[in-house]
């Protein structure tokens, strides 16, 4: 593993350390504005309910416009953008929580080549697909207990559950999951084909993230890249759908958010600390970014406020 683009990795748990699964669930009158690039060790599953999405994953960009499910598997570089208003869920877990301590069939050509990447869950599975409608409902069954038995870490929108039970029939679902996917010969292997750009991005996002707070110039970029400027700038927006500054500016303003919401620093420390040194520059991506000025989002949005 790179040690740059390991610090691209999402810094949080999902789940817990004894059950690592967590249900996220996003509804229409929720304040969410997607999720930025990153990646994770766990497996993610997405049910698309209703709205229209912008989904990118490792470098591909897919327009989602009507239910279905999506799959993140472990290490994939994934952002999602909600174009309207939102209904989805997603349960993320480690696929360890399916390995049986029993070396059978299952566990020798499925689970331990999932656990250890050799096979991969489809992207997207649409709901005219024949397989669906199994998965929709071992997906629900497992929202279900989530619902019965979970509760809310302290200060997250994940939902977890320490039940026993619960715990059992969820992990009994995703290897149902897991079962349907195979009986319809839906797992793969791995792409390879463009590991190495998909890398120079989490390097370049990575430099970005450890970066931010300093005066980030596009040929420090393009160095870490071994890129020239312009074709850097061209690689970067053909990849992520915006040139670099577009990103830098993009991931200031979500620090500052989290500042605003979990501090009382004056805007002008905010403004400086997240590496912005211009006071009107920084207001203008703010409001552009969220449609508020930074003391409008505070009062509004601060969860120690409401």
């Amino acid at each position: 593993m790179n040690p740059v683009s390991e610090r691209l990795k999402e810094q949080r748990d999902h789940g817990t350390s004894v059950f690592p699964c967590g249900l996220y669930e996003v509804f229409e009158d929720t304040v969410w504005s997607g999720a930025k690039h990153h990646w994770h060790d766990e497996m993610e599953i997405i049910y698309f309910m209703k709205g229209d999405y912008k989904v990118n994953v490792n470098m591909e960009s897919y327009f989602i416009n009507q239910e279905c499910f999506f799959f993140i598997n472990s290490g994939d570089l994934h952002s999602i953008e909600p174009l309207s208003k939102s209904v989805e869920s997603a349960i993320v877990f480690n696929p360890c929580i399916l390995s049986f301590e029993h070396y059978d069939m299952a566990q020798t050509r499925l689970i331990h080549p999932l656990v250890n990447r050799e096979i991969q869950f489809p992207h997207m599975l649409e709901s005219t697909h024949p397989a669906f409608a199994r998965i929709k409902q071992e997906y629900l069954e497992i929202v279900n207990h989530f619902h019965q038995t979970g509760f809310f870490l302290a200060k997250d929108i994940q939902m977890v559950t320490e039940n026993l039970a619960s715990q059992l029939f969820i992990r009994a679902s995703l290897l149902k999951i897991l079962g349907t996917l195979s009986s319809f010969s839906l797992l793969t292997e791995p792409e390879k084909t463009d590991h190495y750009r998909v890398e120079i991005i989490k390097r370049s996002l990575a430099y970005i993230r450890s970066h931010y707070q300093e005066k980030l110039y596009i040929r420090d970029l393009a160095q870490q890249a071994n890129m020239n400027e312009q074709y850097f700038c061209r690689f970067f927006k053909k990849a992520l759908g915006k040139s670099p500054v577009s990103y830098i500016n993009e991931y200031r303003i979500k620090q500052a958010i989290i500042l605003l919401q979990t501090t009382d620093l004056p805007v002008m420390d905010i403004c400086l600390d997240c590496g912005f040194h211009n006071l009107g520059n920084f207001l203008r991506e703010f409001k552009k970014d969220t449609g508020f000025t930074p003391l409008q989002y505070r009062k509004h949005f601060s969860p120690k406020r409401s």
